[in-house]
Order: C-alpha cells, then sequence, then structure tokens
C-alpha cells in the first residue's frame, strides 16, 4: 500500500511538470469500446467501462493536448494472477506526437515512479514471432494462432533482465492504432513488457472516421460470430472524430501490474488490498 501511494504521487508529479491535465470522464457508459476479445461489465442498461480511452480522445478533439487519467476500468470474465474483473488503469494522450514520443514519455515516467533502472529492448512483433514462434504474422495473419503464440511461445521467451517492447504489430490487430504509412501492413503500436508481464499498451492514434467505423463494424461482426454481446457504436466519439481529431499518441497502462513488478510479486492478489 506504501509503495502503491509512493508511486501514484510519483506519477501525478510527473504528469505536473509536463503540462499534462488531470481528467475524469465517465465510469458508467451506454456503449462501451467495439473490440473483438474485450467483454464490458454490465450495470443495469448500461455498462461499467473497460477503458476510458473513447472520452479521452473527445476531450482531444475539443482541444485538450495533454491530459492524463488514473481511475477504475472494468472487464467482464477476467480473473487470474494477472487478471482481476476491476483495476486501475492510468492512461494519457497528448496531440503533435505519435507512438514513439508516447514510448520516450514512458521511460522517462517509469523512472520517476521508482522502476530500477534497466535496459530497454524494441523488438518488431515480425521478428519476434519468426524467433520464437516460427512464422511471421505480418505477411499471413491467422488471429487465433497470432493470440496462441504469443501467450504460450512469444512471451514465456521475452527477457526478464531488461524492458521490452514488442512494436509494429500486424495491421489485422491495430485496435486502434493507425497504419504505418510507409508500410500499412504494420500498425503503429507497441506494447511493454516487464518480467514477461505486458504492463501497458500505446499507438498512434487513429484519427480517420471512416476507418474506425470501418473496424467497429469488422469488431461487430467478429463478436456476433463468436455468440459475444454487440455494443452500440459510441456516435459521439465518432462525431468528435469527424470533427477533427488531431494528430496524437496514447498509452494505457495498468497501475496494479506496475505495482506487482516494482514489489518483485507474482500476482496482482499481493499488491490488491480488497479482492471480492
Amino acid at each position: 500500500m506504501h509503495l502503491r501511494s509512493r508511486m501514484l504521487s510519483g506519477i501525478r508529479h510527473f504528469f505536473a511538470q509536463r503540462n499534462f491535465l488531470e481528467v475524469e470522464t465517465p465510469v458508467r457508459l451506454p456503449c462501451p469500446a467495439l473490440e473483438t476479445h474485450i467483454d464490458a461489465e454490465p450495470s443495469g442498461d448500461w455498462f461499467l467501462r473497460t477503458s476510458p480511452e473513447l472520452h479521452m480522445k473527445r476531450l482531444l478533439a475539443a482541444g485538450f493536448e495533454r491530459i492524463f487519467q488514473i481511475g477504475p476500468c472494468f472487464r467482464r470474465g477476467e480473473r487470474g494472477e494477472r487478471h482481476h474483473p476491476e483495476f486501475t488503469m492510468l492512461e494519457w494522450y497528448r496531440t503533435g506526437t505519435d507512438y514513439l514520443g508516447i514510448l520516450d514519455d514512458t521511460k522517462a515516467l517509469l523512472a520517476a515512479a521508482g522502476l530500477p533502472e534497466r535496459r530497454w529492448e524494441v523488438i518488431p512483433v515480425s521478428e519476434a514471432f519468426l524467433r520464437w514462434a516460427g512464422w511471421d504474422p505480418s505477411q499471413a495473419y491467422d488471429a487465433a494462432r497470432f493470440e496462441l503464440d504469443l501467450v504460450d511461445k512469444v512471451e514465456p521467451a521475452l527477457p526478464r533482465d531488461r524492458a521490452v517492447v514488442l512494436i509494429d504489430y500486424p495491421a489485422e490487430a491495430a485496435a486502434l492504432s493507425r497504419r504505418k504509412p510507409d508500410a500499412p501492413h504494420l500498425a503503429e503500436r507497441w506494447e511493454l513488457y516487464l518480467d514477461g508481464i505486458e504492463i501497458a499498451n500505446a499507438y498512434s492514434e487513429l484519427t480517420d472516421p471512416e476507418e474506425q467505423r470501418r473496424r467497429f463494424a469488422e469488431a461487430a461482426r467478429a463478436r456476433a460470430a463468436m455468440g459475444k454481446p454487440v455494443y452500440a457504436v459510441d456516435e459521439a466519439f465518432l462525431a468528435a472524430l469527424e470533427a477533427g481529431l488531431p494528430p496524437c499518441g496514447g498509452i494505457a497502462l495498468g497501475i496494479d501490474r506496475l505495482v506487482m513488478a516494482l514489489a518483485g510479486a507474482t500476482s496482482l492478489d499481493v499488491v490488491i488490498p480488497f479482492r471480492e
């Protein structure tokens, strides 16, 4: 608890020094983000948020240039050593940068938050899969095989003595990130691993409303095919994109997992005081 408190104080100090505005956005939503494999927890006729991302991007579109938020998020059916249905997320976004600028932010933030100094290694996803799974998902994407090999082959093989960044995901796994202009088969997305545990997920944010609507439709079709609930499209978010979202980068970082890494723990149960 003391470690968590010191870390949160350090995070807020870090962003205050860099002229970020701390914001709060709704926790209970009529339409959570449409993502294929993330299920929202119902709350009456609405849902508890899986991420504050869409509302924070609406703030960027409204003219706020540097924002961050620390708060609760919820995902249905997620429980294990590294997953809880309720968890604390740090997200920050800033305009005029991309996923590489957010990587620079992240390195500086973790140093300020008390992470012991360590090497950083950046590995393209294609290289990681060729090395440890024997195939390149950016050339012949298979969603089921990609997820299975990531968990069973790639993540267990990642070095534990350094911070590892898996970067440039296949375009089919772009989520809410934009494609690389010079390599459209790849997405400008990276994930950070500490001690083999995924800590953060960052993007050069997608700003094209038509492409975003297509991706929501694809996710809806995939969810329907799997028998999952299909959420309504967040039209207010799409309207903000249509009004104009400037080029920007953003990231979601799991606070509980970061505390776990700082504490040298192997389970979230060690760092979350209540687990009802």
